[in-house]
């Protein structure tokens, strides 16, 4: 029966099923990564000396274990203890596991010193639990990281292989605690913190919001195409489109062998919700053609001449909001925007180019026209426009006023990011951070690396002792708990020589006796600090502040002391996970003030083309730079931060946003040039578009409140300020635009004649639908 139709519903029919099938061959290969080096580019200074560090020493991102219970010095517990870590090490994803059974441990012997574990495994017969308290608490390495100060709990550090992806980082971390519990050590483990446990759990909320999300949006967006139209036609159609949309988009991640993470898996909910917009405006015009009695091709022609070009500018402007995040430097920001620009010019060809040829062939019967509904927006659509039409100088005065009264408050936003205020603090990983950091040392890192010109260079005693002072300087800061450096070795071994006198607990002034010292060393740990050559080496510092704004400021004081001591023929740099997050706030800034302004001037553009009116571009930008503006206001009142999430809300809401005006605009200018007068022209228009503006930013708005749901604090806020910015762009729609448009056009004739319509009906008569 199919044989005598058109080519392009084969070809239609075609595209919806491939594009349906295979992305999701490709998602297979789907590389989920949220490390904390996907958010700076490659050649950032940080990530540079960052790589250049890990060349020769282990990684500062790791997974810490804290354990505490009774007897955790017994012979038992230790044996346990010691054989988790020996499991854990011989896993090929760890480089390397440090606990008290492993940690060298440097002490006085009658002609020397002797290095050996802090607790031997292999000679707990010689000693007794009490002991073995005694020496771990008063180990200078392991207090405060291996122990807690008072000797009741224990940690172990396990610290990976550098790992690309974020899903064998959670796999990990799964295989760490079944090592725990095979070794029934899981009833005394009550705390995991860490940069990798970090990232475990920001890619857990991302599965978690994923697994939810996506199905949500799309059930929200089908129900209220069915709530609206009541076309089961429609709801079909609708759900392949989305299907086929969001696969399709987010095949790209794959295409193009980009990393997934918490910035990309906002995609699939933000399209799902643009291409359910996108189709309300179709259906919208499908039902109003069908009002008219037309059926088949002619329905959907009609339709087409309504939506076809506002729609290509619409689409072209979200385009241009989304695109503008690719003017960002931070990577994922880039490539979301990118890609999910990409993902509207696909929606624009389905929906315009494909859906269109599905209808001309099924769509015969009328279209429902129920009291519910649609109905209900035309009635709510009207009062509020009546209100802008009626009294536009109060509306225009008004909403000036507020914004007048509030835009101080845009000063106070703050850009900063903090991954533990990331989540809430009823969330684990906040709990057991805090727990952790109150036993034992702060779990953010820094590395301060210092670089010898020369071979054996850092030997010498007077750069050790600066490096000593910088430790003494650093540790008495508030943000800094603990550091640890090769000068701890050196005075641990002078004072070990020296019969663990405490007076010689320092760097001994004579050279010779230094490399004589690191010559007979025969322990591990130390060369964790320095290379073998003696010309690299870093400090390590345990920092309790986990805000961007934080370790900048202390990167400043660092730079500070720094910059003012001698070291001669030494250089000196940052490095460590703390620096890779603090240096993502500048880049944070520079994108969010690139991509907000390269949306303004791309939509602008684009409405300039369109409209071939200087002074019609700049009115459209009005309502849509408002509820930019409040967005702003809102993170300013409410202590908002800018972060990796809202720094994106700008561009991809005026993006969104300018896509209702463009449809209201584009109907009464066309009106108008027709010869039909300015009020007229907006009361039509507004019967038209006005519902299909207002049931658009209901199911946009509604689809990024499901956010809200979100156990990641940056996600919900996404979802909140970008449901806000779209309900404020539809008010400003139906209220400050239609307000502007009659104070431009005033003086035109024609609005005399329809002065009633700005005053309150006296009768049920029709005073065309204002």
């Amino acid at each position: 029966m199919f044989l005598g139709l058109p080519w392009k519903f084969y070809f239609s029919v075609l595209f919806l099923f491939l594009f349906t099938v295979l992305p999701n061959g490709l998602l297979l290969n789907l590389n989920i990564n949220n490390a904390p080096k996907v958010y700076l580019p490659e050649d950032a200074p940080s990530v540079v000396i960052d790589g250049e560090v890990r060349r020769y020493f282990p990684s500062d991102q790791a997974v810490l274990l804290l354990f505490e219970g009774v007897a955790l010095y017994s012979d038992g517990f230790v044996t346990a203890f010691n054989q988790l870590a020996s499991t854990l090490a011989a896993n090929p994803l760890i480089d390397d596991v440090m606990n008290i059974t492993t940690q060298d441990h440097i002490h006085g012997t009658e002609d020397g010193f002797l290095v050996e574990p802090l607790v031997n495994v292999k000679a707990l017969e010689k000693t007794r639990p009490s002991a073995r308290k005694a020496r771990v608490v008063s180990d200078r390495f392991a207090k405060n990281t291996l122990v807690a100060a008072d000797g009741s709990a224990l940690s172990m550090l396990v610290i990976p292989k550098p790992i690309g992806s974020s899903l064998e980082r959670l796999a990990l971390e799964d295989e760490i605690l079944a090592d725990v519990k095979a070794a029934r050590l899981d009833g005394y483990l009550t705390g995991m913190a860490g940069q990798i446990t970090t990232d475990v759990a920001q890619m857990r909320s991302m599965l978690r919001d994923n697994m939810l999300f996506i199905p949500a949006t799309t059930v929200i967006g089908l129900f209220l195409i069915w709530w609206l139209f009541h076309r089961w036609l429609a709801v079909i159609v609708a759900g392949v489109v989305i299907g086929v949309v969001v696969s399709s988009t987010v095949a790209f991640y794959v295409i193009f062998n980009q990393p997934f993470n918490l910035i990309s898996s906002i995609i699939p909910p933000l399209l799902s919700a643009l291409t359910v917009a996108a189709l309300v405006h179709l259906f919208n015009a499908l039902h109003y053609a069908s009002k008219r009695g037309l059926t088949g091709p002619d329905r959907v022609n009609s339709a087409l001449r309504e939506v076809r070009r506002p729609a290509f500018y619409t689409a072209m402007t979200t385009v241009a909001g989304l695109s503008s995040l690719g003017l960002s430097p931070i990577p994922p920001i880039k490539v979301f925007g990118l890609i999910s620009a990409t993902g509207v010019v696909l929606i624009y060809f389905v929906v315009i180019h494909l859906v269109p040829n599905i209808f001309s062939r099924f769509d015969y019967e009328p279209w429902p026209n129920r009291k519910t509904g649609l109905s209900g927006l035309d009635k709510l659509v009207s009062k509020l426009f009546r209100v802008g039409v009626r009294y536009p100088l109060y509306v225009v005065g008004s909403i000036g006023l507020l914004f007048v009264i509030f835009v101080p408050q845009v000063g106070n936003i703050v850009v900063e990011t903090n991954l533990q205020e990331f989540f809430y603090p009823s969330h684990p990983l906040r709990k057991s951070t805090q727990h952790i950091e109150e036993k034992l040392v702060g779990t953010a890192s820094l590395d301060v690396v210092f670089k010898a010109a020369e071979r054996g260079g850092l030997k010498k005693p007077a750069i050790l002792k600066e490096m000593r002072a910088f430790q003494h300087w650093a540790e008495s800061l508030p943000e800094v708990d603990k550091s640890i450096s090769m000068a701890d070795f050196v005075e641990e071994m002078h004072w070990g020589f020296n019969a663990e006198n405490p007076a010689f607990r320092r760097i001994p002034d004579n050279p010779a006796l230094i490399s004589q010292y690191l010559l007979v060393y025969d322990g591990d740990d130390l060369f964790d600090f320095v290379d073998e050559e003696y010309r690299i080496t870093h400090i390590s510092l345990n920092v309790n502040v986990h805000g961007a704004n934080a370790l900048s400021e202390l990167m400043g004081q660092v730079r500070q002391y720094l910059g003012n001591r001698s070291l001669d023929g030494v250089e000196w740099e940052i490095a460590g996970f703390g620096r890779l997050f603090a240096d993502q706030e500048d880049l944070l800034v520079e994108g969010q003030v690139k991509s907000l302004f390269g949306a303004l001037v791309l939509i602008f553009l684009l409405m300039f083309i369109q409209w071939r009116s200087l002074g019609g571009a700049l009115l459209c930008m009005i309502p849509n730079l408002s509820p930019i503006l409040l967005i702003f206001i809102v993170m300013g009142l409410f202590g908002l931060w800018l972060d990796m999430a809202t720094a994106m809300i700008a561009s991809v809401a005026v993006g969104i946003a300018v896509d209702d005006t463009i449809h209201v605009y584009h109907g009464f200018i066309s009106r108008v040039k027709q010869g039909v007068s300015p009020v007229v022209a907006l009361v039509k228009t507004y019967r038209q578009a006005g519902r299909a503006v207002m049931t658009t930013t209901i199911i946009l708005s509604a689809q990024f409140i499901v956010l809200t749901f979100s156990e990641f604090v940056p996600t919900t806020h996404f979802g909140l300020l970008t449901s806000i910015g779209l309900i404020a762009a539809l008010l400003f729609d139906l209220l400050l635009l239609p307000a502007i448009l009659i104070i431009i056009y005033s003086r035109h004739p024609a609005v005399v004649k329809q002065e009633p319509l700005f005053t309150k009906r006296s009768n049920g008569g029709d005073d065309g639908g204002v």
